[in-house]
């Protein structure tokens, strides 16, 4: 008997995996958890039956969440990052010595528990002592910060469920003042090729953009998305993407990456005249 893994990218198309076996799965506070191993994507992380992570591609995800803001200031010391039990962002992260310390809140301590036990490709990072740990709600944690990070990156669920505050303009103004005048903003802002997907990243692109003075979009290409094309936020009080990149100074670092270089950087901020479009629209 075969195992077939099947999200529901919209009503009417579906995106399967063939499961070899299935790791984990439980009923937390907040979701269901659920981790499958397979030939073709490896390791596979999925919260109410949507995929977070395959070991196979997650590296784009988080190379374009932590590199491409570390491209534009070198010297980020404070990272705080909310959502990304599974560790990808942080193990990225650490590759910087620049990097002092880096405040995880995740919600759901089962999810770094079981990503620890059975994703240990990605999670590795989290037992590092640069990496504090907070299992609770990021819109609390966040709400009395102030001008205390160089670097915020919301590694967040769909903007429903435990995610969905996460996406509110109330959340992205405790965003900006927990941030300091050089503070950089990164969110995940899912895609608009699906039309369930389309209305939930326009008001998140227009309520961020609201708040912060500097705010782009860029894009990037994971296999195992909805779609395939992926929509990240940049926001800054002071620093442009592409203008102020330190290019020279991200190279002499040297960090390894398998996604992430900065022709990328610069070409993932040419976005396409049908996203255009729908954000005019909007």
């Amino acid at each position: 008997m075969e195992l077939w893994f099947t999200e529901e990218h919209s009503k009417y198309a579906r995106f399967s995996i063939k499961v070899d076996k299935q790791l984990a799965s439980i009923k937390s506070d907040y979701q269901r958890i659920d981790i499958f191993e397979s030939k073709e994507f490896g390791k596979i992380l999925t919260l109410d039956g949507f995929i977070m992570l395959t070991e196979k591609d997650e590296f784009i995800y988080h190379d374009m969440m932590t590199h491409l803001p570390m491209a534009v200031n070198n010297n980020i010391s404070r990272v705080l990052v909310i959502g990304g039990g599974d560790g990808g962002a942080v193990r990225e992260l650490l590759k910087y010595n620049s990097v002092q310390s880096i405040d995880l809140v995740e919600i759901d301590k089962k999810v770094v528990e079981l990503c620890k036990e059975h994703i240990k490709s990605v999670s590795k990072g989290l037992d590092d002592k640069r990496v504090n740990i907070y299992f609770e709600d990021g819109l609390r944690f966040i709400r009395n910060k102030e001008n205390e990070y160089d670097l915020i990156i919301v590694d967040s669920t769909d903007p429903f469920g435990p995610g969905e505050g996460l996406f509110t303009k109330q959340f992205y103004g405790n965003c900006y003042k927990a941030l300091n005048e050089n503070g950089i903003l990164v969110n995940q802002l899912e895609s608009v090729f699906y039309s369930s997907y389309e209305i939930s990243m326009q008001k998140a692109y227009e309520r961020v953009s609201g708040v912060f003075d500097i705010s782009y979009l860029y894009m990037a290409n994971i296999p195992t998305y909805p779609s395939g094309s992926w929509l990240f936020g940049f926001s800054s009080k002071k620093l442009n993407p592409v203008k102020d990149i330190n290019e020279q100074g991200w190279k002499s670092l040297n960090i390894p990456t398998r996604y992430y270089n900065t022709e990328v950087h610069k070409a993932a901020f040419a976005i396409p005249n049908y996203i255009k479009e729908k954000l005019a629209n909007e």
